[in-house]
C-alpha cells in the first residue's frame, strides 16, 4: 500500500510539473506572437514599448509612470495600464507604489552583484537537477533550444530575443526541480531578467559573450555530466554579472552601500576607559 501511495504522489508531482511547463510554455509562445503581429492597445504591445523605453533609458530611473498618462497616451482604460504596470514590476523594471503609481527602478552595482551571485547558485542547481532527472526526450528538446540559441547569437538576432530564449531554457531545466525550487529561481531572476541581463548582451565590453558555456552546458547535458552542466551554467550567469558590473561601474555607479546594507552593519567596539 505504501509503495502504491508513493507511486500515486509521483505520478501527481510529474503531472504538476508538466502543466506548469506547458503553461510557461503557453505564455512564452504567446507574448512572442503578440509582439509579431501587434495589437497597439494589448498590454503586451504596451508593456513592450515601455520596458524598451526604460532599457534604453528614454525613461530614467526615478520618474513616475502615471495611470492617467499612461492611459491617454495609449488610447487604453485604466485596467488595462494597471496589467502593464504590474508585468513591468514583475521584470524588476518599477516599482509600484498604491495610490501614486509606478517609480522606474533603479539598483546600485552592489545590489546587481548579489543577485547575480544568488541567480548563478540557483541557475547551477536547476541545471544539476536536469541532468539527474530530466527525461531523455526533454533533455533532447533543451539542447536542441540550444542550438537555436546559439544560431540566433551567430546571426545577430536582438538581445531581446535571446533573453527570452535563455530564459526558455532555464525554466525547462527548472522544470523538474520541486516547485518551492522553480519558485527561488523565478523570484531572483525577475529583478535580472530584463534591465540587467539586456544591457549586458546589447552593449558587450567582452565579446564574444556567454556562448561557449552554452556549448558547455549543451555538452554536459548529454553527456549526463552534473558538474560539467552545472558549472558551466553558473559561468553563464557570472559572465552576466562581470559585464553588468563594469558597465554601471563605467558610468560612474559605484559599489556604495544601500541603506538596508547599512543598517546591518555590526557597531564598533566601545574604548575600554581603562585602556
Amino acid at each position: 500500500m505504501l509503495r502504491n501511495r508513493s507511486s500515486r504522489h509521483a505520478m501527481e508531482f510529474k503531472l504538476t510539473d508538466d502543466l506548469n511547463q506547458k503553461s510557461s510554455r503557453r505564455t512564452l509562445a504567446s507574448s512572442v506572437t503578440e509582439l509579431e503581429n501587434p495589437d497597439r492597445q494589448s498590454p503586451v504591445w504596451i508593456a513592450d514599448q515601455l520596458r524598451q523605453r526604460i532599457l534604453n533609458r528614454e525613461i530614467p530611473a526615478g520618474e513616475w509612470l502615471r495611470e492617467k498618462m499612461l492611459s491617454d497616451e495609449f488610447g487604453v482604460g485604466r485596467s488595462i495600464v494597471r496589467r502593464v504596470l504590474r508585468s513591468l514590476e514583475e521584470d524588476g523594471l518599477v516599482n509600484l507604489e498604491e495610490n501614486r503609481g509606478a517609480c522606474v527602478a533603479a539598483a546600485t552595482p552592489q545590489e546587481v552583484f548579489d543577485l547575480y551571485e544568488v541567480r548563478a547558485a540557483l541557475y547551477g542547481l536547476a541545471t544539476r537537477f536536469a541532468c539527474r532527472r530530466a527525461p531523455d526526450d526533454l533533455v533532447s528538446e533543451i539542447v536542441s533550444k540550444i542550438d537555436v540559441l546559439l544560431a540566433d547569437s551567430e546571426s545577430g538576432v536582438p538581445a531581446r530575443k535571446i533573453i527570452e530564449e535563455s530564459e526558455d531554457i532555464f525554466s525547462m531545466m527548472a522544470s523538474v526541480s520541486s516547485l518551492d525550487a522553480q519558485k527561488m529561481i523565478e523570484q531572483v531572476r525577475r529583478k535580472t531578467r530584463w534591465q540587467y541581463s539586456w544591457i549586458a548582451l546589447e552593449h558587450m565590453i567582452n565579446p564574444p559573450g556567454p556562448y561557449h558555456y552554452w556549448r558547455i552546458v549543451r555538452e554536459g547535458l548529454l553527456e549526463r555530466d552534473v558538474e560539467k552542466a552545472s558549472k558551466a551554467a553558473r559561468d553563464i550567469i557570472l559572465y552576466m554579472q562581470g559585464e553588468v558590473s563594469q558597465r554601471m561601474l563605467s558610468q560612474g555607479m559605484g559599489f556604495q552601500s544601500s541603506p538596508q546594507t547599512a543598517s546591518f552593519q555590526a557597531p564598533k567596539p566601545k574604548k575600554d576607559k581603562n585602556t
